[in-house]
């Protein structure tokens, strides 16, 4: 049964369908990157809202920037902008649904008016964003907005056809504040520490080079909640696709595939209203840093830990990672002895039960979570989830070995060719870059810890990390993931 608004109701029972009308909602969110994490997390926890009859006035309508958007605009257009959200988990009690909370996309390539117009419609009280951890422009060692980049200068040059998110965001709240109209709120759904402060200031950035007046305006009136965001969810598979069609008889474009948990705890900080999303499950808190924190230094933190030295041991699935004993034993010691010292008290939280919730997750085989996923664009999560549990082991003087063996797995890892002899293309914006970093074995050391945008200063400048992170590369090399990850797991 092909999914759209006329088959609805003749969908199997199985899944869930929204309880509202499309035509009983109205648009109050604005959201920029439409991807599968927005589908199976903001607009699901929108959904379930409107499900209860409620906030029908804070619909979304999708708004994509880049040329690949298309895609997706175009197969949710042809499904009257519905999609399954299609739970995949190890246990019988996972919920699929139909979710109706989009219902329209603009795409910037087609008119970036019709798109400035949206976003300066009173209607729209709410910009939300999932841009990518590298989508903020902003140089991880320096912290500072990166103004000279092409896109930018182009953005700053022609200001009323902007392309980047920032330009947008800019060109609309200035078209707000000429017609007397509130300013929207910046929310960021990105997996990154600190996520709408980062958000605040690199908007701020662009405006202080484009109007002083504006940048002042915007710093007064615009609210940039930080949030911690968790789903795991995986791309979406042709295997994913006919399994919906086998096990549900929708015929979907392009479902979304996620795991049955799910969190989001967000700073209630918004300049013109919101949902009621805490009625749904979502925390509302003054501060997120606990939550951050331990989200950002466990559950990414370890997924880094996992991935890259699963796939040189030749795995391609985070499951099948999990299958293996000793990568579970040295997760958990990562977790216990490396990262959890460092983490604050988070309220509501026993830190042993969310790693042992981590461990669970990590081995959902249902979900077939994809380790090239988790693989891609390291050098815009190693500074984010492994630098800074790494700066504080140096400073502490504590053991180093156990977490400078992601770093040299991740080395190793971008020579593209895993312990099988399989070569892999490296999924990352500076593939070529990181690539030429460890080209040559003997500068590998140098090359890549000198790397300050990644590393920062003290990583490379400390002798005992450098001491660790060339013995973990040397036994890679010389033994293999298993038997370094052996005498980890024993010393």
């Amino acid at each position: 049964m092909k999914l759209n608004r006329r088959n609805l109701d003749n969908l199997t029972h199985k899944v869930e369908k929204p309880t509202y009308l499309a035509s009983d909602t109205r648009h109050g969110i604005a959201h920029i990157g439409v991807g599968g994490f927005h589908r199976a997390h903001q607009a699901f926890y929108t959904d379930a809202l409107m499900n209860q009859g409620r906030d029908l006035d804070w619909g979304i309508c999708g708004i994509g920037l880049r040329a690949e958007d298309r895609k997706m605009r175009d197969d949710l257009a042809g499904q009257d902008y519905l999609y399954t959200l299609f739970e995949l988990g190890d246990r019988d009690d996972t919920q699929s649904r139909i979710i109706g909370s989009i219902s329209d996309m603009l795409l910037a390539e087609d008119s970036i008016e019709a798109v400035l117009d949206k976003l300066a419609s009173p209607d729209i009280r709410i910009v939300s964003l999932t841009i990518t951890e590298g989508g903020y422009c902003i140089d991880d060692s320096s912290g500072e907005f990166m103004a000279t980049l092409p896109q930018i200068q182009q953005d700053l040059a022609h200001p009323k056809k902007p392309r980047t998110v920032f330009g947008v965001l800019f060109a609309a709240l200035a078209r707000r504040r000429a017609a007397g109209t509130a300013a929207f709120t910046v929310m960021s759904c990105d997996n990154l520490p600190h996520n709408g402060g980062v958000a605040r200031k690199a908007l701020l950035a662009y405006a202080a080079l484009s109007d002083a007046d504006l940048h002042d305006w915007i710093a007064i009136h615009v609210s940039f909640p930080n949030a911690m965001v968790d789903r795991i969810t995986p791309m979406t598979s042709n295997a994913h696709r006919l399994q919906l069609h086998d096990q549900l008889g929708i015929d979907d474009d392009w479902p979304v595939v996620c795991e049955p948990f799910i969190q989001w705890v967000l700073e209630d900080k918004f300049s013109d209203g919101r949902p009621a999303w805490e009625t749904v499950g979502v925390q509302m808190t003054d501060d997120v840093t606990p939550y951050e924190e331990m989200k950002i230094k466990l559950l990414n933190g370890s997924h880094l830990a996992l991935t890259y030295l699963g796939f040189l041991k030749g795995y391609r699935f985070v499951h099948e990672t999990m299958n293996d004993p000793l990568f579970v034993a040295y997760m958990r010691a990562y977790m216990d002895l490396d990262v959890t010292p460092q983490l604050a008290p988070v309220p509501g939280i026993d830190l042993t039960a969310y790693k042992d919730t981590l461990v669970e997750r990590f081995s959902n085989q249902a979900i077939a979570d994809q380790l090239e996923r988790v693989c891609s664009d390291g050098s815009s999560k190693f500074p984010k989830f492994t630098v800074p549990t790494l700066n504080r082991l140096i400073a502490d003087g504590r053991e180093l070995k156990r977490a400078a063996l992601v770093v040299a797995a991740w080395a190793l890892y971008l020579k593209g060719v895993d312990e099988n002899g399989q070569t892999y293309a490296i999924p990352d914006p500076r593939a070529e870059f990181c690539q030429a970093l460890v080209k040559d074995d003997a500068l590998i050391v140098q090359r890549l810890l000198g790397v300050e945008e990644i590393f920062g200063g003290a990583i490379a400048q400390s002798a005992e990390f450098v001491a660790a992170f060339e013995w973990c590369l040397n036994s890679l090399r010389d033994v293999g993931v298993t038997a370094t990850l052996e005498h980890l797991v024993q010393h």
